[in-house]
């Protein structure tokens, strides 16, 4: 009986030193090694484990993933604001004659109604000028060779009702033949052209145009100073015609009016006593 309890004591004392030595065991396993253990361990101890290298590749791999979603997204947003800043039409600055600047709306569709005032300034104040100008150098410059020419491309200028009653009056009038039955020649001198107060498509000219006839071999010549009312109209802007102005009326009264008859000028013989 004795015998049996002294066995049993040292069993179990046997597995109370054991598993404190697992313990123990467990304890320095999960331990976080220092430096100088690991200096100290043996050379195979200090390769790091296979699963350590598994999880390294894995974060390399979720890091690499994440950056081409971001590189993707911010190519994806670049692209788009490139395509909407392409399609927004360009900006239009119109500068008026006193050096003001100002954006011109592209709100306006191109059937969207225009106000009078926005009609009136599609043209310029020197393409308004510059058109009244061209008109009257065509219509009152001419030769009897080039009255055709000259003529043609002024009724061009005109609108359709002011062209048509123009035709009339020079065919009823047979004014083409005369000027060159008489060898007419007409030569404008414009002095000023000013617009219209309050009607910026209305200008008031002055000028002198000089007539030359031929008549019987002998050579007259009139003076003429008139004033000349022109007024413009606008249209739509098209290739045959881009500056979108017409002459709507035009006017024609008679100032001052002198005839002279050419003749030659004394020579320096004739002065001789």
């Amino acid at each position: 009986m004795g015998n049996d309890t002294n066995e049993h004591a040292l069993a179990e004392a046997s597995l109370g030193t054991q598993s404190s030595g697992g313990t123990k065991k467990k304890i320095m396993w999960l331990k976080k090694a220092t430096a100088i253990e690991k200096a100290n361990a043996p050379e195979r101890l200090r390769y790091s484990r296979y699963y350590e290298h598994d999880g390294a590749l894995r974060a390399y791999a979720n890091r690499a993933m994440v950056f081409s979603f971001i590189s993707l997204l911010t190519t994806l947003l670049a692209i788009g604001m490139a395509a909407f800043v392409r399609l927004q039409p360009p900006t239009v600055i119109r500068v008026d004659s006193s050096g003001m600047a100002a954006t011109v709306s592209n709100q306006l569709g191109p059937n969207s109604p225009k106000s009078t005032a926005q009609a009136k300034d599609d043209a310029s104040e020197f393409e308004r000028q510059a058109f009244a100008r061209l008109f009257l150098q065509r219509y009152l410059n001419f030769t009897p060779d080039a009255v055709h020419q000259c003529w043609a491309d002024a009724l061009n200028m005109m609108t359709a009702n002011l062209r048509q009653s123009t035709l009339s009056a020079i065919e009823k009038k047979n004014i083409i033949a005369k000027i060159q039955d008489e060898q007419i020649t007409s030569v404008f001198h414009l002095r000023s052209l000013e617009p219209v107060k309050g009607d910026p498509l209305s200008f008031a000219v002055f000028g002198v145009k000089e007539v030359r006839r031929v008549r019987e071999h002998q050579e007259t010549t009139d003076k003429l100073v008139g004033e000349f009312r022109v007024r413009l109209i606008t249209e739509k802007r098209t290739e045959e015609n881009p500056s979108g102005l017409l002459v709507g009326e035009y006017e024609e009264r008679l100032i001052d009016g002198e005839h002279r008859d050419i003749t030659a000028r004394p020579t320096s013989l004739d002065n001789l006593k």
